[in-house]
């Protein structure tokens, strides 16, 4: 920033002297000064100009940067939801295939026992039926043998017969007279033995059993013989009528099994296919789910970083303009006073002796003295606008006043020069140690301040993320509850009137179907009246064959649209009633799923927002720990950033400042040392002419 006594300087460097031109050097500094104000100015508006666009440009940006994050940041939600429906959807689906996988295999297993049990079981019972059907075939032989015997004179073949003491050797006579074979009465027997045991394993059976009568009370009689016989072939008959009644039962019972399970397998055959179609589609949905959140992720974070350098910039180049404003404000406001204060001040001595050109111009009146004080003054002045420095500048007005009075009154110029020098070295020499110990203190705890502030500042940040995420959530989750129950409203009324759709259709079906077939069998009667009448020949009279053939032709168009009618519409009922009930599971499905999910959701929900509010206590807490740590920091701000100037400029122009000022003192002390010289040797050379 360029001040007055800068602005001075370049009025002394043009080399104007007094009285060369019609413009005083006051009036040439008024000038400057004007011009200079009028380019400020200018070069404000420009900036301004150029940092409106800049921030136009940044706030459109910054809105689109926002906007892409906000609807990316929609999209992963939605997607992650996705994921997670097809997520337990696909779970769902591959427990049901495993559990209809177990039933299928469970089902075939006891359908395969079941088959072989039945095998087992008609092979005995062929086994059996043979056997009881040989023994009735040989009792019925025999009874019918000796029956035709006694009916004979004398029997002689059955006198063997007679006269056994017991049934199993009344056998052995028939089978020596040939009555029966030997096979037969091994049957025989042991169907007797059957028998025996029956009634000996019956505790409670008395003398007067309707049963086979015991070897031991056996008569020896032809007549007990077939009475016996008899006996045992109606005992035979009805154990193999039984066994074919147990068979025949065993027969239906294994067909309903069987019937049942493959019906069963079947229907899980069919659940298993639906399945693993829903597991395949769950599958690729998740999968391009999984894909597009990826995607959406990347672009996510390229904008949220995108954003961040975007903010970064424009605050820089903000705090640039902020600062560039500052600065050109304070240099316009410098050259206001200045000029003021040269308005103000100067009138009544714009004629008078005061430039240092003109106290150089005044011939030999100063001597050297005052021509390297001049000189000296003039290197203090370009230093103090080279370091832009005010106390080298008051400095260099000092040694001005010094030098003009010094000429005046004959004083000592070089002692008076570097004592003013030598204070002001003094005096910079000891501001740098005491700012050096200020910036040391200033950095120490600006430092420590600044890491706690950074420290409450990301554990806030990362609690309102926290926040804001969970809260997000919440309202995701209340969104798709109140969705989910609208769903299950949307569902119920939906089956209320899909069921009231279907009582209609049904008690219309009532209705129409016993018409329809009270019209077709009247239409099937009519058909067979009139066909009979006109088939028939022998009429009294000339009937109306043609005629009569072409009523009938109509009634078995007729008939055939009914029957096709009918038909028609009891397939066309079986299909309601199939996807009245198809629809009633799916929506009862859907319904129980829906429900899970509300509860779970609104569970999720509540939890949620308890994880809010608790983290909200936890950041209100943090903010106040924040607040007293920015106290504190304003407070060393006020005190350490009390000046513009940066410290390491501050120390660089004070260091530049003592070593010209320095060099100054060296160049004023070796011109002392010459004068005195030049003076020594004058006084010798005048004692030498006296």
């Amino acid at each position: 920033m360029k001040t007055f006594a800068a602005c001075l300087l370049l009025c002394l460097a043009a080399g104007v002297p007094a009285g060369a031109a019609d413009v005083s050097p006051i009036g040439k500094v008024l000038e400057m000064i004007g011009g200079l104000q009028q380019k400020v100015i200018s070069e404000g508006e420009a900036s301004h100009k150029v940092f409106a666009e800049f921030s136009e440009w940044c706030e459109d940006r910054a809105r689109q940067l926002s906007n892409s994050i906000k609807t990316s940041e929609g999209q992963m939600q939605d997607l992650k939801a996705r994921i997670e429906k097809d997520a337990a959807s696909m779970e769902a689906f591959s427990t049901k295939i495993e559990e209809l996988a177990t039933s299928i295999a469970s089902d075939q297993a006891e359908l395969d026992a079941a088959t072989k049990v039945r095998e087992n079981e008609r092979k005995d019972f062929v086994a059996e039926e043979a056997e009881l059907m040989q023994v009735v075939d040989a009792l019925s032989r025999a009874i019918a043998i000796l029956e035709r015997e006694m009916d004979k004179a004398g029997g002689a073949s059955l006198v063997q017969v007679k006269s056994a003491g017991s049934l199993a050797q009344a056998l052995a006579a028939m089978v020596q007279a040939s009555v029966i074979s030997s096979t037969d009465a091994s049957r025989l027997t042991g169907l007797l033995q059957q028998q025996r045991q029956a009634q000996q394993a019956n505790e409670d059976a008395d003398d007067e059993d309707d049963g086979a009568p015991d070897a031991s009370v056996y008569e020896g009689q032809s007549g007990g013989i077939i009475d016996t016989l008899q006996d045992l072939l109606d005992k035979a008959e009805k154990q193999l009528d039984g066994l074919r009644k147990a068979e025949t039962t065993s027969k239906n019972n294994f067909e309903i099994l069987e019937q049942s399970l493959n019906d069963a397998m079947k229907f899980s055959s069919q659940d298993m296919e639906e399945a693993k179609k829903g597991l395949a589609t769950s599958t690729g949905s998740k999968a391009k789910a999984e894909g597009d959140l990826a995607a959406t992720s990347k672009d996510l974070q390229a904008d949220k970083e995108a954003k961040a350098q975007l903010h970064s910039d424009c605050m820089e180049k903000a705090e640039d303009f902020e600062a560039e404003t500052k600065s050109r404000s304070e240099e316009l406001k410098a050259l206001a006073e200045a000029k003021k204060v040269l308005q103000d001040t100067t009138a009544g001595a714009a004629d008078q002796t005061y430039s240092l050109l003109q106290v150089a111009s005044q011939g030999r009146s100063g001597g050297r003295a005052e021509t390297q004080g001049v000189q000296v003054v003039r290197f203090v002045r370009r230093l103090a606008t080279e370091q832009n420095s005010t106390a080298l500048a008051q400095l260099a007005m000092r040694m001005t006043s010094a030098i003009r009075v010094g000429s005046k009154t004959g004083d000592d110029i070089f002692a008076k020069v570097k004592s003013l020098i030598s204070d002001l070295i003094k005096s910079l020499e000891m501001e740098a140690a005491a700012d050096v110990k200020h910036k040391e203190y200033c950095d120490r705890q600006l430092g420590d301040n600044e890491e706690k502030e950074e420290d409450k500042q990301d554990e806030i940040g990362k609690m309102t993320s926290k926040i804001d995420e969970a809260t997000s959530g919440s309202e995701k989750l209340k969104e798709e509850v109140a969705g989910l129950q609208k769903g299950l409203a949307a569902l119920a009324a939906s089956e209320q009137e899909m069921s009231r759709l279907r009582a209609e259709e049904k008690a219309l079906y009532d209705g129409n179907k016993p018409e329809m077939e009270k019209g077709l069998e009247g239409v099937k009667l009519a058909l067979k009246i009139l066909g009979d009448y006109y088939a028939s020949e022998g009429k009294a009279h000339s009937s109306a064959d043609g005629a009569g053939a072409g009523i009938l032709g109509l009634l078995e168009v007729i008939e055939s649209d009914l029957s096709k009618g009918l038909a028609e519409m009891v397939a066309a009922e079986e299909e309601a009633v199939a996807e009245y009930e198809s629809e009633s599971n799916e929506n009862a499905i859907e319904k129980t799923q829906k429900s899970q999910d509300v509860k779970y959701k609104s569970q999720e929900a509540l939890d949620l927002d308890k994880a809010v509010a608790e983290a909200k206590a936890d950041r209100s807490g943090v903010q106040k720990e924040l607040g007293a740590v920015q106290s504190v920091l304003k407070s060393l701000h006020d005190e350490c950033d009390g000046k513009v100037e940066p410290y390491e400029e501050m120390q660089r122009r004070r260091a530049a400042e003592v070593a010209g000022l320095k060099s100054a003192l060296h160049v004023l002390e070796g011109e002392a040392v010459l004068l005195q010289k030049r003076g020594g040797a004058r006084r010798l050379r005048a004692h030498a002419a006296a």
